[in-house]
């Protein structure tokens, strides 16, 4: 096997792209198809999802540990940014949050939330909208739950504190 270029210890928090922040709760070595593999088992509390990495993909998948405070800063900043809305079909626009959601990036992630925050007296959001909102706001949220050691809500509540501050400025653009 070759050396692993990324190492996870119990207990870290580590960002899975598709899943967002779970924490390695094991590293496991298990006999597959007569082969000895060596496998990180992270858990996913709010998803109540378990799932096991072996070391060696790790990061082929994209695995890593959380983001830097220099990411999370510019991922901040994004959020007070002027929301790009493009005037594509929904469903491509639908598409290309997903990617950028699932990318596990935070600051494309950032700017998924910015791109469908809609403030309270703005109109109101599509189903699929809100929940691709609230998809990117969790998967931000729990990120920097997990840098700031706090929980979700109160993550959460920062992002929308964030995101409210900023949008009276650019909707009062539109409404000109």
């Amino acid at each position: 096997m070759a050396a692993k270029a990324l190492s996870f210890d119990v207990g870290d928090y580590v960002v899975y792209p598709k899943h967002g922040v779970g924490r390695v709760i094991e590293l496991q070595k298990e006999q597959i198809a007569g082969m000895e593999l060596e496998l990180y088992v992270l858990r996913f509390e709010k998803e109540r999802m378990t799932l096991r990495v072996p070391t060696n993909k790790a990061e082929g998948v994209g695995m890593r540990k959380l983001s830097s405070d220099k990411t999370l800063g510019e991922a901040l900043e994004t959020l007070k940014g002027k929301p790009k809305v493009k005037r594509t079909m929904w469903s491509r626009r639908a598409q290309e949050y997903e990617a950028k959601i699932n990318s596990g990036d935070l600051v494309s992630i950032a700017e998924v939330t910015r791109d469908l925050f809609r403030a309270d007296d703005q109109p109101e959001q599509s189903y699929s909208e809100r929940q691709i909102f609230e998809a990117a706001s969790s998967r931000l949220a729990r990120e920097l739950a997990a840098m700031e050691e706090t929980d979700e809500p109160g993550a959460l509540k920062k992002i929308l504190r964030i995101l409210n501050e900023a949008a009276p400025k650019y909707n009062k653009e539109r409404a000109e």
